[in-house]
């Protein structure tokens, strides 16, 4: 299948990822309080990608978890399951920057 246009290329992607990462850890003043948080499905990927490029940066990793929104869309269907609840972390997020 043949894109429309090409927003980013992969280098462009690698220097947005970089460019991001820095701005979390300068506004953060570092990575001790923060906590990496990806939407499934889509945001998840980023996420990934920006918790290995701070890890390069900082040389230390960054708590990182997904974050399944299906129950709360508006789009789709309900079932089920049950909603997501703070339990289901098993991290502690209080006084945390969540990103």
């Amino acid at each position: 299948m043949k894109a429309k246009a090409l927003i980013m290329d992969e280098k462009a992607i690698e220097r947005a990822v970089f460019r991001i990462a820095h701005e979390i850890i300068e506004k953060n003043k570092g990575i001790e309080n923060i906590v990496l948080v990806g939407i499934k499905t889509r945001g998840w990927p980023l996420s990934l990608r920006l918790a290995k490029k701070i890890e390069e940066i900082e040389g230390s990793k960054v708590p990182l978890f997904p974050l399944d929104i299906t129950y709360y869309r508006d789009d789709v269907e309900k079932d089920d399951r049950a909603p997501m609840s703070v339990e289901s972390f098993d991290y502690n997020i209080k006084d945390k920057t969540v990103v």
